[in-house]
C-alpha cells in the first residue's frame, strides 16, 4: 500500500554497501524504520540529503503492516531548516536530540500531539538565536507526551522526587532533587519556548539539570540509556 506521510528522522545506518537504514518518527504510524536501497550510488546520492538527523520530510511510502522495514518511493523536505545542520552548536544539539529520541520514541502508533510538538520545537529552535536552555525545556515538555509529566500539586512548597513524580514535603527521599534543580524546575514548569530568554543560567547549573532529566527518564522508562553524547554535549556547552 502507497500513502503520503509527514516524517522526522530520527536515526541513519549505512547497510551494505550502497542502501541506507533510516528510523523516522512520522505523523500518522508513528515510529516506522525504511530501507532506501542504492542510496549511496552516485546517481541518488543526492538524496541522501534529505535523511540529515531531524530532518523534516514528506514521503510517498510503500507500507506492509507484516514488515519491520518499508520503502520509500518519493522524498521531499516539509520544512527547510536554516541553521540546524550547518550552525556548530546548533548541530550538536541535533545529535544528541536525535539520539534520545530514537531511544525513548518506541511506539509504532499515531500521536499527532507527539508529531506536531516535535516539528513545531524544531522549527523554533532552527529559526531561534538565543536558544542555550532549549534542551532542558525541550525534554522536560517532552515527558508530557511520554507519561511521566510532574505533577505539579505542592508545586509551590515542595521539593521534587524523581522517582515518584511529585513534588513532595521536604527533601527526605533519595530522589530528591537539590533546591537549585527545585528551583529551576519549577521555574521551567508551564514555560513556553518563547519565554525561555528569561532564563539565565551558568553552564554548571545547565549540566546538573540535564543531568537531572536524564536520570528522571532512566527511572521511568525501563528501556532508557543513558546518552553516549552527553558527555561531550555537556562539553560544549561549557
Amino acid at each position: 500500500m502507497s500513502a503520503s506521510e509527514k516524517a522526522i528522522v530520527l536515526s541513519k545506518i549505512k547497510y551494505r554497501d550502497n542502501d541506507l537504514i533510516v528510523s523516522c518518527y512520522t505523523q500518522h504510524r508513528g515510529l516506522s524504520s525504511y530501507l532506501i536501497r542504492g542510496a549511496f550510488k552516485s546517481k541518488r546520492s543526492g538524496t541522501i540529503a534529505y535523511y540529515q538527523l531531524l530532518s523534516q520530510i514528506e514521503i510517498v511510502e510503500t507500507y506492509k503492516p507484516n514488515q519491520s522495514l518499508h520503502y520509500i518511493k518519493e522524498v521531499k523536505s516539509s520544512f527547510i531548516y536554516n541553521t540546524l545542520h550547518t550552525n556548530v552548536i546548533k548541530s550538536s544539539i541535533v545529535l544528541f536530540l536525535s539520539e534520545v529520541l530514537a531511544n525513548v520514541l518506541k511506539e509504532e502508533e499515531q500521536n499527532h500531539l507527539l508529531f506536531d510538538y516535535l516539528e513545531t520545537a524544531l522549527q523554533w529552535l532552527d529559526s531561534e538565536p538565543n536558544y542555550a536552555n532549549f534542551h532542558l525545556l525541550f525534554f522536560l515538555k517532552l515527558t508530557k507526551y511520554l507519561g511521566f509529566y510532574p505533577d505539579t500539586d505542592h508545586v509551590e512548597t515542595g521539593v521534587f522526587n524523581l522517582q515518584s513524580g511529585y513534588f513532595q514535603p521536604s527533601k527526605t527521599h533519595i530522589y530528591a532533587v537539590s533546591s537549585e534543580n527545585n528551583a529551576l524546575l519549577k521555574q521551567l514548569l508551564g514555560m513556553n519556548f518563547d519565554a525561555l530568554n528569561t532564563v539565565k543560567l551558568q553552564a554548571e547549573q545547565r549540566q546538573a539539570f540535564l543531568n537531572m532529566l536524564m536520570q528522571y527518564y532512566e527511572l521511568h522508562l525501563g528501556y532508557f540509556r543513558k546518552p553516549k553524547s552527553l558527555q561531550i554535549f555537556n562539553q560544549v556547552f561549557r
